[in-house]
């Protein structure tokens, strides 16, 4: 989300970058397609997910590089090839991520019904001025204030809220189908691609108002 507050929209760093991007595809992906080859075989696709997820965590010890992103990515994994294990469904490997999202539209949701749209406050948090930028946490939300600000801010967070939606649209009835293939072919096809189409839609809301963004007195 500190893509909003840049002044130029990267593609590589709303995805974050190739690495980001096999990180949150391999598992699932592995996961679809050992399932399938193996004849519809769980254990051989969850011991492939999991391992996709953990060899990422190790690649990124061993370079000594940033763990957040490849270790979130293995607690998702970790809960999804466990709820698959005890219940002995595949499909229940992608129940955790929808859950997730479901959460996720709960809450968006949630911050433009009270006013408080996130795009605004996300952009309140990295702001120069913002608390993140070292100035009190009261520059984080003297937008709202503006009601023209608050406006755009509304606008740029509803892509978020169509994005939760529309995945859950599309996957809960092929999770209830018990249909892998098609519930992890929509997962990847809804994961990263959707997320920078979201970011790059609330980007382009928000670019012209950047500099209007007032500062606490």
């Amino acid at each position: 989300m500190r893509v909003l507050a840049a002044q130029e929209f990267s593609a590589a760093d709303a995805v974050g970058g190739v690495r980001g991007v096999v990180e949150s595809v391999a598992p699932g992906l592995l996961f679809v397609v050992v399932y399938l080859a193996s004849g519809q075989r769980l254990t051989p696709a969850l011991v492939a997910a999991g391992a996709a997820a953990l060899i990422a965590v190790v690649v990124r010890l061993v370079q000594r590089t940033p763990l957040t992103q490849a270790f979130s990515g293995v607690i998702g994994v970790g809960i999804g090839v466990f709820w698959a294990w005890r219940t002995g469904d595949a499909s229940d490997y992608f129940a955790y991520g929808l859950l997730i999202n479901a959460g996720y539209l709960v809450g968006t949701l949630a911050t433009v019904l009270v006013g408080w749209p996130l795009v605004g406050l996300v952009l309140g948090l990295f702001a120069k001025d913002g608390p993140l930028g070292g100035g009190p946490w009261r520059n984080a939300v003297a937008w709202h204030d503006d009601r023209a600000l608050r406006r755009v801010y509304t606008l740029a967070t509803l892509p978020w809220v169509a994005m939760f939606a529309l995945r859950l649209a599309v996957q809960l009835p092929l999770y209830f189908a018990d249909d892998v293939a098609w519930l992890g072919t929509a997962k990847l096809a809804m994961g990263v691609p959707l997320t920078a189409l979201a970011l790059w839609v609330s980007w382009v809301l928000v670019s012209p108002t950047r500099r209007a963004t007032p500062s606490a007195p």
